[in-house]
This record gives C-alpha cells, sequence and structure tokens, in this order.
C-alpha cells in the first residue's frame, strides 16, 4: 500500500504531491507489477502532469481503476502508449464487486486471453446502436474526464475506437454538453467506432415535463449516430454493480450484430 494510502484532504485522498509520490513510488518498484486504485480518484486530473512516465517506460505496469482514473488512464496511454485496465477499486466489497469482478480482474491482470463483454439489453444504452463492426485501439472510459482532457492531454482518438460510461450528475444536458464539447474540438474526428456502457441514474429523468420525452439513450443518439460509425451500446461496465475488467489502449473489436466487444489483452 501507499504510505498515503490513508490521508484526506479536503475531498481528495491526500495532498496532491502526497498522492503523486505514492504513485510513482509504485511506478518505480521492480517488486509492483500493478497498481491498483482504492476509489476513484477525485483530484486525478492534478497530478497527470507529474507522472514519473521514464518509470513506466523502464518498466511497464498496469494501472487499474474507473472513474476519475480515466484521467490517468488517458495520461498514461498519451504519454507513453501504456495499456491500463478499466476495473473495480481494492476497497469495494463483495456486495459492490464480488467473486466474478475478482476474477475477471485477476484473469484480465495474470491471462493474456482476451476479454469479451456482451451488450447487456437492461442498459440505458443499449438502445442506442449503430450497425456495422469496427476495429481499433480502445480508449476511454468516463465521459466528464474525457471531456475534461480535451485541450489538455487528451490523446490522438484517430483510428480509435472510444469507450464512454458515465453517471448521473445535473441531468441529461450534461451528457449533450460533453459529447458537444468533443465534437467542437475536433477530439472525435478520426474515430472509428463507439461503445457505451453504463450511463447511470437517468432514469429520474423519466417524468420530468421539461424533457420533452426525451430520455439518456436520445441524447447519446443524436450526438453519436451523426459520427458515421458503428455504435454499440448497452455493455454493463461504469459505476454499476459487478463491473467487468476492461483493458484499454489495446486492439479491440465492437460487433454490433453479435452485441460484443472483444478486448485484446493490456499484459504480454
Amino acid at each position: 500500500m501507499g504510505e498515503h494510502v490513508f490521508d484526506q484532504w479536503g475531498y481528495m485522498a491526500g495532498r496532491d504531491e502526497d498522492r503523486v509520490f505514492d504513485l510513482n513510488a509504485a511506478f518505480g518498484d521492480p517488486g509492483v507489477r500493478a497498481v491498483i486504485a482504492t476509489r476513484g480518484g477525485k483530484g486525478a486530473y492534478r497530478i497527470v502532469d507529474d507522472l514519473d512516465i521514464d518509470a513506466l517506460r523502464r518498466d511497464p505496469k498496469p494501472l487499474v481503476g474507473f472513474s476519475d482514473i480515466t484521467h490517468l488512464h488517458l495520461a498514461l496511454w498519451a504519454r507513453c502508449g501504456l495499456a491500463s485496465l478499466h476495473g473495480p477499486f481494492v476497497n469495494w466489497s463483495d456486495e459492490w464487486s464480488g467473486p466474478a469482478s475478482a476474477e475477471a480482474l485477476r484473469r484480465a491482470l495474470m491471462t493474456t486471453d482476451p476479454v469479451i463483454i456482451h451488450r447487456d439489453t437492461s442498459q440505458a444504452s443499449a438502445a442506442v446502436t449503430v450497425e456495422g463492426t469496427a476495429t481499433g485501439v480502445l480508449v476511454g472510459g468516463n465521459l466528464d474526464a474525457i471531456r475534461t482532457e480535451a485541450g489538455a492531454g487528451l490523446p490522438s482518438l484517430e483510428g480509435a475506437i472510444l469507450f464512454l460510461e458515465h453517471q448521473r450528475g445535473t441531468g441529461l444536458g450534461e451528457v449533450d454538453r460533453a459529447l458537444t464539447q468533443l465534437t467542437r474540438t475536433g477530439a472525435l474526428e478520426g474515430l472509428c467506432g463507439v461503445a457505451l456502457g453504463q450511463f447511470l441514474g437517468f432514469d429520474q429523468d423519466a417524468d420530468d415535463p421539461t424533457l420533452g420525452g426525451w430520455g439518456i439513450a436520445d441524447v447519446l443518439r443524436d450526438r453519436l449516430t451523426r459520427l458515421g460509425v458503428p455504435v454499440l451500446g448497452g455493455l454493463p461496465a461504469g459505476h454499476g454493480l459487478h463491473p467487468p475488467t476492461i483493458p484499454l489502449g489495446t486492439q479491440a473489436t465492437i460487433d454490433t450484430a453479435e452485441g460484443t466487444l472483444t478486448v485484446q489483452p493490456a499484459v504480454a
């Protein structure tokens, strides 16, 4: 465990310099073969410029986490091409992650098997589909983190499959704004496909008369179908229970007919 793992500074898990010290210590320790976040990483965007990229080039190792950890995933891919893992936190109880999630994480870290995620029709994003297949490097994670990195370190998405997930904050408008900003900045130019995970909490908007009957699927469909690339929705990955582990920064294929995302391993 990191020296400052139990620290707290306001709403963050310690001061910036202490959090990046622990992270870089793990990156530079040859006895550490993977780094797993304990929680979602509020303030992760504050330390991305101080990551020890040279240590990771000398001794690559995967970083595991999601939510605000997306800032770190994006930085590591952009700056040294390091594959990482969109996966569960180590401090979650069995109620949240459970044996299946633990086994998925173990396999992603300790085998070279591809990861296959199947569409779950109960997910809100399952209603969003643009038929086709696409193959490219899988990049992404939390939508808000990706939006925040636009113009500040977001890697090129040319030829990539963009994975998106999100948890509701202020409503449908936040998703619309994020996707529109990514479009206006040109960040989505050259994408070869989109894989949609969980968009949680938006069911509360169903009875809002000011939304004109729109739900989260309508916003996603309106913003993404115009990209002209295959879109696979309904992947059970994000802020929900029992998350799978998905490699990021490796070759992946989406197949809307099969309803699958197949991702090559992040470890050799």
